[in-house]
């Protein structure tokens, strides 16, 4: 018989919550500044930033350019470094709005262009119902705890950790071992759940069992964490 679960730990993008649709962001910024352009257009270049890797809680890069593959690397570590990564993408994209790289990296931040999959929130509720302890374990260089009190989830989880607070980031034994001491859980008695082999995987060799869903778009996606909630007990 398995060990009980008393905790399980998410992963904030592409897991509880997602950044969409990239259109909506480059209409605002652009709307903003007073630039016009056909839904086409804005479409267009929505697209090539989302391709060039430029919008934070979007694709990653296919190639990391070795001119900021340093930053790159420490991004999730240093505010500035992960701001720095992504308007450098934006600006090198061909955006031809240098002056707005700084606003569309803002963009992405605020609450109102992230939304949580249907199941989130009922999800964290059930947890929390059955007794069971809750934690975001974020790989992030800004902070999101605006944007997951806007949605609900802040509300329902027990505690959040950023990486560029905690100073390590998954797949680093580390951050995990520290998310189980915020909520009291042993490592064989809680659960991850995240959307990266790489980083959320590393939940593994300290004895988490991992869950895995697809970043799919928000309604593409109803029901991710049934697996995760049969497996807890709680449905």
């Amino acid at each position: 018989m398995s060990e009980p679960v008393d905790a399980v730990l998410f992963d904030f993008s592409g897991t509880l919550m997602r950044a969409e649709p990239p259109e909506r962001r480059v209409a605002a910024v652009l709307a903003d500044a007073g630039v016009g352009l056909l839904d086409s257009e804005i479409t267009a270049w929505a697209r090539r930033l989302e391709e060039s890797g430029g919008l934070p809680g979007g694709h990653f890069p296919a190639v990391i350019p070795d001119e900021i593959r340093a930053t790159w690397e420490r991004r999730d570590l240093d505010p500035a470094a992960h701001r720095g990564s992504y308007t450098w993408l934006i600006k090198n994209s061909g955006w031809p709005w240098p002056e707005l790289a700084d606003a569309v990296y803002e963009r992405c931040t605020r609450p109102e262009e992230w939304a949580p999959y249907p199941d989130t929130l009922p999800a964290l509720a059930a947890l929390s119902r059955n007794g069971i302890r809750t934690a975001v374990v974020s790989n992030i260089g800004w902070d999101n705890r605006r944007v997951l009190a806007a949605h609900g989830v802040a509300d329902l989880v027990d505690a959040i950790l950023l990486s560029y607070e905690e100073g390590c980031q998954k797949p680093d034994p580390a951050i995990f071992h520290k998310a189980c001491a915020r909520v009291g859980g042993e490592p064989g008695r809680t659960f991850m759940v995240g959307d990266s082999r790489p980083a959320d995987g590393g939940a593994e060799a300290v004895g988490i069992r991992t869950f895995f869903v697809d970043p799919l778009p928000v309604q593409e996606r109803p029901d991710g964490f049934s697996a995760m909630l049969t497996a807890a007990g709680v449905i």
